[in-house]
Order: structure tokens, then sequence, then C-alpha cells
């Protein structure tokens, strides 16, 4: 089982990643469920929501305590919520930033045997670009499946096209594309260094 975390505010659409992630998944084949958690319900308040797939039925209704990934809509969270929690060394972390992980004062997590697994995207910047709002959970996914490869790139394009109208849909996959481009560069990179 692959279970995920995204650590978001109200209103970034954090509740919609996961949804989209787990209709991905089960494009590609597999059981899926998606679930949030809410603590204050307003635009701006910290959300977090999980995600997980498996080859097999799922019968876990907790939330992740212990995610393979995170995912990281909203870099001020960082030293704000314990977003770490439960994150082991090998876990793939994603966090929409430009910012280095110096930058963002995680440099603890920066040196591990796992580097190539903690990648930053641009992902506010490309949902400007071609949605024309700050919202950043579509490029997230287009990311989230170049890092993790848990979830093909076409099925996370397949679930957007689904949920949204056809110009939303088209802005969304197009930030899509460009994250996971992106990430993929960069996580290439950063296996040739380690």
């Amino acid at each position: 089982m692959f279970q995920s975390r995204i650590h978001g505010r109200g209103g970034q659409g954090v509740v919609t990643a996961a949804e989209l992630l787990s209709v991905a998944a089960f494009y590609d084949g597999k059981y899926a469920q998606a679930f949030p958690s809410f603590g204050s319900e307003r635009t701006g308040a910290p959300v977090v929501a999980y995600t997980r797939f498996d080859d097999k039925p799922i019968r876990l209704r907790e939330p992740v305590l212990v995610p393979q990934a995170l995912i990281i809509q909203d870099p001020t969270l960082l030293h704000q919520v314990d977003v770490f929690s439960g994150v082991h060394d090998d876990a793939y972390i994603l966090i929409n930033t430009k910012k280095t992980w110096e930058e963002l004062g995680i440099e603890s997590l920066e040196h591990s045997a796992f580097e190539y697994r903690r990648l930053t995207v641009p992902a506010s910047d490309y949902a400007m670009k071609y949605v024309g709002r700050p919202l950043p959970n579509a490029a997230l996914l287009g990311g989230y499946a170049a890092a993790t490869r848990q979830v093909a790139l076409e099925s996370v394009v397949r679930a957007i096209e689904e949920r949204f109208p056809a110009k939303i849909a088209e802005a969304n996959v197009a930030a899509a594309r460009e994250a996971y481009d992106y990430v993929r560069a960069q996580k290439v990179e950063a296996m040739a260094h380690a």
C-alpha cells in the first residue's frame, strides 16, 4: 500500500488534489481512497488530506500517520504545523516553492541518502501561468507523478479532464505537464549526484 499526505490551506484545493490523485490511481488499475481532515473550515486555515492506493482492497480508514509521500502545497506551513510528523528518511517530499531547502530552513532533511526524493516545484507559478490563479494542486499532482512514479501522468491528466470543464481542465493539464517535466529533470539531476 502506498500512502500520501497533502498539507495546505483552505481554498488551495487540498481536498481536490487528494480526490484527483485517488482517481488517477484508480485509472492505473489500483484500489484507491482519499479523505480530508479539517481543523477550522475557513479559507487559509491548515488542511490535511490523505490518499492510499494498493493492488488489493483497502480496509484502513484512519489518517495517514506514516506517509511514503508528502505534498506541501503551502510552504508557510513548514514552521507552523508539524508537516514532517511520521515521515521517514525514504519518503518522497514535494514542496510548492522556488526556494532551496536551506532557504526554507529545513536543511536537516536535505542531506539524506534519499536526496533525490526531496523535491521542490514552483507549482503556484505554473498555476498562475496557465490557470490565472495560484491554485497549485494540479501542478503538484504532475510533480507527484514524476517524483514517485506511483501514478502515471496520463492518469493524472485523465482525472483532471474528467473533473473540470474543458478550458479549466486544459489549463490545469498544462500546469501538471510542466511540473512533471520540472520534477523529472530535478530528480534525474539529484540521482546523478547521489
